[in-house]
């Protein structure tokens, strides 16, 4: 299967969704992919959020399939730390 830009466009992403305060004090709304930490958008409403998000994504995800980065779907599982190699 070619897993080109729309392929990851489409795909179910965990997405988190919350609100902060700007450096004044004001209100925002952001949007967070878990399997894109390095991801985030930001709007001064959630539906403003929610409808814009995407645009952010697609440019996101560009960059990373021009630079061969990793991309963690969702539903990969998170490989488990192997403690035993880690500590003496």
């Amino acid at each position: 299967m070619n897993k080109d830009i729309d392929y990851y466009l489409n795909l179910n992403w965990t997405l988190i969704e919350g609100t902060d305060l700007d450096f004044n004090g004001n209100p925002y709304w952001y949007i967070e992919i878990k399997e894109i930490p390095s991801f985030a958008f930001c709007a001064k409403t959630i539906e403003k959020a929610r409808e814009n998000y995407k645009k952010q994504l697609r440019l996101q995800l560009m960059l990373m399939i021009e630079d061969e980065e990793e991309i963690r779907e969702p539903g990969d599982e998170d490989e488990e730390e192997d403690w035993e190699s880690l500590c003496p």
